[in-house]
C-alpha cells in the first residue's frame, strides 16, 4: 500500500483554490491556462483508480460530487467508478457520488489499516495530516506557471524533508513532477 498525494500548485507554492470555486481573490489560477490544463488524467493515476481508494476531505468531495457524476469518458468513468473514502465530521450522507463512503474513526489509523493504495486529491488538511505522520510515499505535483502571491501554500509549515525526484514531464501549461519520500 502506498499513499499518493496529488495537487495542483502554483510556481510560488499555492495550492488553494485552483478552480476558483473557493471564491478567493486569487482563485482560478489553474483554469487561466485553459480547460485542457486540468482535463483528463493529468496525474497519471491510470489503473491506481481501479485498484486504489480516493481519500477526500469534505470540501473537495462536495465539489467533486457536483462535477463528476454527470461526466463521461475514459477518465471521468474511471474516477466515478473509483472507491472513495470521505473524511468529514459534518457530512452524514455521501450518496451523491457513487462508491463514496464516510471514513469512520481516526484518519491516520484508517490509512494505516488500508490495504489499497490511497490517493489524496486536493484536500490540503488531510494531505498535511498524513505527511505529518510520515505516511505519504509519493507526491505528484502539477505546477502551473502562475504566481499568485497569497493563499494556502502546500508545504508551508511542513517539517524539513528530502524528497527524491522520480520524474518531471510537461503536461500542457504545467509540469508534473513526481517525488518519493522513501
Amino acid at each position: 500500500m502506498s499513499v499518493i498525494v496529488v495537487e495542483f500548485v502554483t510556481l510560488d507554492g499555492v495550492a488553494e483554490d485552483p478552480d476558483g470555486s473557493g471564491g478567493t481573490a486569487t482563485g482560478g489560477w489553474a483554469f487561466r491556462h485553459g480547460p485542457e490544463a486540468v482535463a483528463g488524467d493529468k496525474f497519471r493515476l491510470g489503473a491506481k483508480l481501479d485498484t486504489g481508494v480516493l481519500l477526500l476531505g469534505r470540501t473537495t468531495w462536495e465539489l467533486f460530487a457536483k462535477l463528476w457524476p454527470g461526466r463521461t469518458g475514459e477518465f471521468p468513468d474511471r474516477l466515478n467508478a473509483a472507491a472513495k473514502l470521505v473524511a468529514s465530521r459534518t457530512l452524514h450522507d455521501v450518496s451523491a457520488w457513487q462508491n463514496s463512503e464516510l471514513l469512520s474513526g481516526d484518519l491516520v489509523d484508517a490509512v494505516r489499516r488500508e490495504e489499497r493504495d490511497v490517493i489524496v486529491i486536493g484536500s490540503l488538511g488531510i494531505a498535511r495530516e498524513l505527511a505529518g505522520h510520515g505516511l505519504v510515499d509519493e507526491y505528484r505535483l502539477l505546477v502551473f506557471p502562475s504566481l499568485v502571491g497569497q493563499g494556502r501554500r502546500w508545504f508551508e509549515g511542513s517539517a524539513p524533508a528530502d524528497l527524491r525526484l522520480v520524474s518531471s514531464t510537461q503536461v500542457g501549461a504545467g509540469v508534473l513532477s513526481t517525488y518519493r519520500t522513501r
